[in-house]
């Protein structure tokens, strides 16, 4: 091949990437390893490896300059993903999941059912709270329906399977695992509340190993709290109402969706994977 472009996954590319240079080949990577958060000792592997690395967050750039490394910024192809999708018709989208009229709180639980089992529990226990609200799971395509009816008890509790963007394009507020969805979140403009809680070991060990002052993307980007995270211990139905209360309140919505605009700016607009592949193709010249 005249180029060899490799695409996150580094488990498997890292090593292509080893292989495909000792054969002379050129290598580039689109969407890098998140060496910013664990494990940056990749950075001399990825140095001597990869010719060029095309990043979609802002902050990477920066991170691989502290190592001389000179990589792309090309801007998050999320945007593309979300910007290109079909608009959902809100009357009929409420009609045909009998969502009926009040404003809607999606929950994103995340997509294993681990995460699931430690989070959804504690999200559906605020229902009965906010009696004005209607609330809806938002259901990952990875797990069956009759794994999320252990937890959905309440009448007032829809679930959706596999529609989390056209839920969050009509959705009021979110309760979000951490994760990407943070970002569809805010890009979506939807005010959200991160969690995550996992098990104890695990969660001491990741505190080990990642160094990073957030946990989600939002903030990650932003470099300061946009949005409240609620991690481990802090993540308790007491924690969860104060907060869900507060990102309905119109004053604290309109400064998220302020933050939310200068997010959308940093991450460069539309275009990431145009803009990488005509870097690319420029590349062989």
């Amino acid at each position: 091949p005249d180029v060899l472009i490799l695409i996150d996954n580094s488990g498997f590319n890292l090593r292509i990437a080893k292989w495909a240079k000792e054969q002379g080949f050129k290598t580039n990577y689109y969407i890098s390893p998140q060496v910013w958060a664990s494990r940056a000792g990749r950075v001399k592997d990825i140095k001597r490896d990869v010719d060029a690395m095309f990043v979609i967050l802002p902050f990477e750039k920066e991170f691989y300059q502290k190592y001389n490394y000179d990589v792309h910024f090309v801007g998050h192809p999320l945007i593309d993903g979300i910007a290109g999708r079909k608009q959902v018709n809100v009357k009929d989208f409420r009609s045909e999941h009998n969502l009926g009229n009040k404003d809607i709180v999606v929950l994103l639980p995340g997509s294993r059912k681990q995460e699931i089992t430690k989070m959804l529990s504690v999200m559906l226990s605020l229902v009965d709270d906010f009696p004005n609200y209607q609330f809806v799971v938002a259901g990952a395509p990875s797990q069956p329906y009759e794994f999320y009816k252990e937890f959905i008890r309440d009448s007032n509790v829809k679930f959706i399977n596999n529609k989390t963007y056209d839920l969050l394009s009509i959705s009021h507020a979110a309760l979000v695992a951490s994760g990407t969805a943070t970002l569809e979140t805010a890009l979506f403009k939807v005010p959200q509340v991160v969690c995550y809680k996992g098990s104890n070991i695990s969660y001491q060990i990741a505190k080990r190993i990642i160094t990073l002052k957030y946990i989600s993307l939002v903030n990650l980007i932003m470099d300061r709290e946009v949005v409240k995270e609620l991690i481990q211990n802090d993540f308790t139905k007491e924690n969860l109402s104060k907060e869900l209360q507060r990102i309905l309140e119109a004053d604290h919505r309109e400064k998220l969706f302020l933050s939310y605009f200068d997010l959308e700016q940093k991450l460069g607009g539309k275009g990431a994977s145009e803009k990488t592949a005509k870097l690319i193709v420029n590349g062989l010249n």
